[in-house]
């Protein structure tokens, strides 16, 4: 089969992108309150602890189109040798992830911000091979 003679690690890197933003989503809806609560303690200092419900909104659906992409992606590619929604979907999720950085500078959460890097290079070595 193709995929694990040629995509093998572009269609990995995808799969666990999939993964990890399905479970960030079913963990901010499923302990809404704890989220809320913890976003809220995180950003209280900033100007955005406002606004903490409408971004968390906002995250849940940037990250479900993500999640939703990605999933998709990983039937074309399987089906149709199809790269198009794997490459796109990453690249929103390395928006997400650029989004986060930001938040956590202001936030001056440095060693959050230093773990994010590793989910980014990995996304964006995964956006190099599906290029």
């Amino acid at each position: 089969m193709f995929i694990f003679e040629k995509l093998s690690a572009g269609f990995l890197i995808i799969l666990f992108f999939g993964i990890t933003y399905f479970m960030s989503v079913f963990e901010k809806l499923n302990d809404w309150k704890g989220t809320l609560t913890y976003y809220t303690n995180h950003f209280k200092t900033t100007f955005f602890i406002k606004y903490i419900s409408p971004i968390l909104i906002g995250i849940i659906i940037f990250e479900s189109v993500v999640f939703i992409l990605l999933g998709i992606s990983l039937v074309t590619i399987l089906l149709n040798n199809d790269l198009t929604l794997g490459k796109v979907g990453l690249q929103l999720s390395a928006l997400i992830l650029i989004l986060f950085l930001i938040g956590q500078r202001i936030v001056k959460d440095y060693p959050g911000a230093m773990n994010l890097t590793v989910y980014f290079i990995l996304n964006v070595i995964g956006i190099y091979l599906l290029t």
